[in-house]
């Protein structure tokens, strides 16, 4: 059975101090998708496969947090080792991977909230269209951009998709993705927070004027949040990577953070740390950094212990 988590807008966590001078051993890293660990072409390179699992095998768990969808986790569902959990949709979607992508919790966009949002963003930039993603798979307006289009997807006027508070056969809701053809990307999500953000939390990750709208309080850092206390990590011992505005949420979160090098300027201007391009791996650097000093660590720890045992001896 599928949890279903209702939004609050008091379940967003804390955000952690940004100065991090010094932090203990890793025990989860979380790491975004697209810009962040996968290349370009949306390949993991091989180097940043045996990163991942050298970090498994030495013990800290890898968490991918995504704004995609589960049924777009397929280039990376080899690569989670161990617990095979993935947050996704923002945070609105933790899945498993090691079952195709089974839905394990939703926390969706209430319908009446949906419906506010398409009236709000209606009124104040016309010429937005609208595209609803569901549980089971996404619809949209007949003017939203062609994506990755689905071919089996319901195409209708967002009122209708959302008719009757957004209820679609049982299906909830998990974000609302609103579309701008001629508003620049920054100033759309500005507008989107002023006229209709008492009804969801707005983000973005596209490099164009596409809005994200999960219910109030649901993103990436609030999800994790709950599952690293599931697991009792606390966010000093997590690290996390990211480019995009809907990502400062969870960097702001971890007590050590890396933008990529290719980030958002805003991204680039909030975390702990700074690392190479996706392109370049940059995901994959820092966890070979953090595996080393790890190595380090335990081999220095041998070594005063047998300066102890010859001094005891």
């Amino acid at each position: 059975m599928v949890a279903v988590t209702p939004a609050t807008e008091q379940s967003e966590p804390p955000a952690a101090p940004r100065p991090v001078p010094a932090t203990p051993r890793p025990r989860l890293i979380a790491t975004d998708l697209d810009g962040t660990l996968l290349r370009n072409d949306k390949s993991v390179s091989d180097r940043t496969v045996a990163a991942l699992a050298a970090a498994e095998l030495a013990g800290i768990e890898v968490f991918f947090v995504t704004g995609r969808p589960a049924r777009w986790m397929d280039v990376v569902s080899a690569h989670v080792h161990g617990h095979g959990l993935a947050i996704c949709a923002n945070g609105a979607a933790v899945v498993d991977l090691h079952d195709g992508g089974r839905l394990l919790d939703a926390r969706p966009l209430p319908g009446e909230r949906a419906v506010a949002v398409v009236e709000a963003l209606r009124g104040a930039a016309p010429g937005t269209s609208f595209a609803v993603e569901r549980t089971g798979g996404i619809a949209y307006e007949p003017e939203y951009p062609p994506f990755n289009r689905d071919p089996s997807a319901v195409i209708a006027p967002a009122e209708k998709l959302l008719a009757d508070g957004g209820e679609c056969d049982g299906m909830p809701i998990l974000k609302l993705l609103a579309h701008h053809p001629t508003l620049a990307p920054d100033a759309f999500l500005e507008l989107g927070r002023t006229v209709a953000g008492a009804h969801g939390d707005f983000t973005r990750s596209s490099p164009t004027a596409l809005l994200e709208i999960s219910g109030p309080g649901v993103s990436k850092a609030s999800t994790l949040a709950r599952c690293c206390a599931q697991r009792g990590i606390a966010p000093e011992e997590v690290v996390a990577f990211g480019d995009m505005p809907n990502d400062l949420e969870m960097l702001a979160w971890a007590g050590t953070s890396y933008a990529m090098a290719n980030a958002h300027p805003e991204v680039l201007a909030s975390t702990t740390g700074l690392t190479a391009s996706n392109e370049e791996d940059g995901v994959a650097a820092v966890i070979e950094r953090i595996l080393e000093g790890i190595q380090e660590g335990i081999q220095e720890g041998t070594r005063k212990d047998v300066r102890e045992d010859i001094q005891e001896g």
